[in-house]
């Protein structure tokens, strides 16, 4: 496992969406277009930094005062696509979900009350003006949830082991939009087919639908984040987690209940080994 621990560690995975530039309205377009030529752009742990220095003031501040105006860049076929950060957007939809993640009185001194009705009243100001904003980038917490693995295949998993102490490992799915949002489609099909609507059904057509909020061309990008540093290398290398769930998928359209019952617990049982450790110490 990476031992460089310098850095705070956030045990979350990402889903994220690349648009090309020509996806952006002006004068956004120009502004990515322009932050793409300068280069060296900022990391998934300069984001994290930034949002934590927030957090450790006094009052603490958990939604940036002002929008992030950086992005990940990426190139697809020649052509530039960036994932916008959004942090403040994401730091509102983020205190949202504290409530199912944290005991009351553990939130309420992390966060007292009034800094959270402070930040809702901020947001619900914003999303009067903004009605059809939407994040570019999805997290999850000591997880990968299941829907995200039906997005891709097992030949799009790329892993690269940890090169010296400071390196830490990389584990992360990339697909094109089309292909993404055909598989979800496929998904649902033969869910609905063969059970009872339930959270996962729901999951997927949530992702569905916030997929086709975006440009077909764009590029999707599962990354597990910093669970990397939950798993052991030996789990890292041979996680086929997206393997599991179209094998688990192609077994309930053939009507193979007991395969699609044996690769969602093979799944289960891995995800369930990282969920305890959220409750370890």
């Amino acid at each position: 496992m990476p031992a460089d621990f310098s850095a705070p560690v956030p045990y979350a995975s990402y889903l994220r969406v690349y648009e090309p530039l020509a996806a952006f309205p002006e004068p956004e377009r120009a502004h990515w277009a322009r932050y793409a030529r300068r280069g060296a752009a900022p990391t998934a742990q300069d984001e994290l930094r930034r949002a934590l220095a927030g957090l450790v003031g006094t009052p603490p501040v958990p939604v940036p005062v002002h929008e992030s105006g950086d992005a990940f860049v990426t190139e697809v076929d020649g052509v530039v696509c960036v994932c916008p950060w959004r942090t403040r957007l994401r730091g509102w939809l983020a205190l949202r979900e504290l409530p199912e993640l944290l005991p009351p009185a553990v939130l309420d001194a992390a966060l007292p009350p009034v800094v959270r009705e402070q930040a809702e009243a901020d947001h619900e100001r914003w999303r009067e003006a903004n009605p059809d904003a939407r994040p570019w980038i999805r997290t999850a917490v000591w997880q990968v949830p299941v829907r995200w693995f039906a997005l891709f295949t097992d030949e799009e998993r790329e892993y690269a082991g940890a090169e010296g102490p400071d390196k830490a490992p990389v584990l992360r799915y990339r697909t094109p939009m089309v292909q993404a949002r055909r598989r979800v489609a496929r998904a649902l099909k033969a869910l609905r087919e063969s059970l009872e609507e339930g959270p996962l059904t729901e999951g997927l057509v949530d992702v569905g639908r916030w997929l086709e909020e975006f440009h077909p061309r764009s590029l999707v990008e599962l990354d597990y984040g910093g669970l990397v540093y939950a798993l052991s290398a030996d789990d890292l290398a041979a996680d086929r987690s997206a393997a599991d769930v179209a094998e688990g998928i192609a077994a309930l359209r053939a009507g193979d209940e007991e395969g699609a019952g044996a690769a969602y617990e093979r799944l289960m049982e891995r995800w369930r080994a990282v969920r305890n450790l959220q409750y370890a110490n």
